[in-house]
């Protein structure tokens, strides 16, 4: 009995790991976008700083104050992570919402999938993504955010550029990062700033947020036919990011 119930519990874990698929179809391909001239975090944990701490400082309550999440929105995490802002979305949407919890590590979703059948929250889509293109239905998203993440996107004008057809007209994109260079996990915001605006987003409003956790950049995203094409984008210079010892 026991080689099938290993089997069974591998097959399991499996499915798990595998269960979260892309939503839309496929963008633009990363191949047609320059790659920043800059360094590239890379992606270490599923999480930037404890929960604990972060409920200490508030910093899901400040984030969805300025970014007006309210009931019957569809919101986008991009970049999920272990899912600290999702499972504080989906109350905040309710039931006639939806909340779509995207990322590319295959280990992150597996682990964020068992904590929302733990928490029984039915108005979450867990997303399988990829580094250029979040894989979300065209048109069909209120607002997304990007939490402690933007520096370690490798491709961040595809991810742009495929994030703006999803979103519905005016949709609002709000980026939370650190005040730093990316080797330091971080995006300045004058390089944040000629990243989006190269992308054809409009910035909208720009907080420091309390308690020591980074800022918030909100962006409006533009429509599908009024996205620069990609051939057209050309990547920001930040003289601060070289200059720094890594």
């Amino acid at each position: 009995m026991i080689r099938p119930l290993l089997a069974l519990l591998a097959l399991a874990l499996a499915t798990a790991a595998q269960a979260a698929e892309p939503l839309g179809p496929p963008g633009a391909p990363a191949a047609v976008f320059p790659r920043p001239d800059r360094p590239v975090a890379e992606i270490i944990a599923a999480q930037w700083a404890l929960e604990r701490d972060r409920e200490k400082a508030d910093e899901f309550g400040q984030v969805a104050r300025l970014m007006r999440f309210t009931a019957g929105q569809t919101v986008a995490d991009v970049g999920a992570g272990s899912g600290y802002y999702v499972t504080r979305l989906s109350p905040v949407v309710g039931p006639r919402g939806r909340v779509l919890a995207e990322d590319v590590m295959p280990l992150y979703l597996a682990d964020l999938e068992r904590r929302l059948r733990r928490a029984g929250l039915s108005n979450v889509t867990v997303v399988r993504g990829e580094p250029h293109d979040p894989r979300l239905v065209p048109a069909s998203v209120d607002a997304a955010i990007l939490v402690h993440m933007y520096h370690e996107i490798t491709q961040p004008f595809g991810l742009l550029h495929n994030l703006a057809a999803a979103m519905k007209p005016g949709g609002r994109v709000g980026i939370v990062d650190a005040d730093d260079i990316p080797s330091r996990h971080g995006t300045p915001p004058k390089l944040l700033r000629c990243e989006l605006s190269a992308a054809g987003y409009r910035e909208t409003g720009f907080s420091v947020l309390d308690g020591g956790v980074g800022y918030l950049a909100i962006f409006e995203a533009p429509a599908p036919d009024a996205r620069p094409d990609p051939g057209a984008i050309r990547p920001c210079k930040d003289e601060a990011t070289r200059a720094a010892p890594g």
